[in-house]
């Protein structure tokens, strides 16, 4: 069924929505190191959700959930930042987005962690999102190799709810990054999402994945660059995406033209190494772009997409987690056996070209 565009046009929605709110198993279960250098690359996008990247303190906490899930003393939480620290550092993205974040406090810590431990600067965002039974909330790291121009964060109109199509997304941020290509720069717009968890909330994941698209149409359809990534929940494979899906809704293949669609670069990847969970098979999290960035321009240094890969590697430590010990017994076990999230990063490259 295809949304009534005359009615939900970003153009009938109007720039509120743009208004700123504030300026990558073992190696064979998952991937392995890219072969290519991230760090050559003119963009690389990381998304990563870091389970309860919550630091030891619960005063600022107000749920039940959020103060059980949070570090259960400030020796462990320093353990899993600079856990964290360590793995980004050592991809070295542009641009990281974080799941299951706390609050911009604890992205302050990481990214001081980062200058102190690796010498790698980056600045944080995060919008405070409505979740407030997790009180999680989904954050960004800009690398000093760019600039993050502008941070909005999105709503339904009445007459969007009314029509049942759509449902909120609590944990959503959009950023807009200036990329240096060659002797100018380009704009590229990242919407980081997570979508509602479970098999049997895909009806919800639909809906959230509509209105998600619905907010990044028109600059798809205009030919700028557009990323969206984050932990979809999907429970669709790589490869075979239903065109009923959640993912299938995020693309645009429900509206009435292709020109908003967006490409899931999870296909790219090779069928062994789609894994981004402990889950066995699970390819929760994804990242989807315009064909602006697929396509290479003749003639014009533009952004062109390079490779896809699923960092197990910086993930897992040791033996990959079973699931009794890494969700019943996670601070329990030796920091060295201890993987740092439930997730492993996926992270994408574009090239100059």
């Amino acid at each position: 069924m295809k949304t009534n565009l005359d009615v939900f046009s970003n153009a009938a929605i109007g720039p509120r929505l743009w208004l700123a709110c504030g300026i990558a198993a073992v190696l064979a279960l998952a991937g392995s190191p890219s072969s290519a250098d991230e760090n050559d690359a003119a963009l690389s996008v990381m998304t990563w959700n870091v389970e309860w990247f919550y630091d030891e303190y619960r005063g600022d906490n107000h749920s039940d959930l959020s103060k059980k899930q949070s570090a259960p003393d400030r020796d462990r939480w320093e353990w899993k930042r600079d856990a964290v620290a360590e793995a980004i550092a050592e991809v070295r993205p542009t641009v990281v987005a974080l799941q299951e974040v706390e609050n911009r406090r604890v992205l302050w810590y990481l990214t001081r962690a980062l200058d102190r431990n690796h010498r790698e600067k980056y600045r944080e965002y995060q919008i405070d999102g409505t979740d407030h039974y997790t009180e999680q909330d989904v954050g960004l790291l800009c690398h000093e190799s760019a600039d993050v121009v502008a941070v909005s964060q999105f709503h339904q109109s009445k007459s969007m709810r009314a029509t049942e199509r759509f449902y909120n997304l609590s944990k959503h941020m959009l950023a807009t990054v200036e990329v240096p290509v060659g002797d100018t720069t380009e704009h590229v717009h990242i919407l980081i999402l997570h979508l509602r968890a479970r098999a049997e909330a895909e009806d919800l994941r639909i809906r959230q994945a509509r209105l998600a698209h619905l907010w990044i149409a028109d600059r798809v359809a205009a030919g700028e660059h557009v990323i969206v990534l984050g932990d979809m929940n999907t429970e669709e494979d790589g490869s075979q995406t239903r065109p009923e899906s959640d993912v299938a809704a995020l693309c645009g293949w429900d509206t009435a033209t292709k020109d908003d669609d967006l490409i899931d670069l999870h296909d790219r990847l090779p069928a062994s190494g789609r894994r981004t969970h402990l889950l066995p098979g699970k390819q929760f999290d994804r990242i989807l772009v315009t064909p602006s960035l697929i396509e290479d321009e003749p003639g014009v240094p533009d952004l062109v997409f390079d490779e896809i890969t699923v960092r197990s590697d910086v993930n897992i430590r040791g033996d990959l987690d079973t699931q009794s010990e890494h969700w019943d017994g996670y601070w329990s076990m030796k920091d060295q056996d201890r993987d740092i999230s439930d997730h492993h990063p996926l992270v994408a490259t574009f090239r100059v070209k």
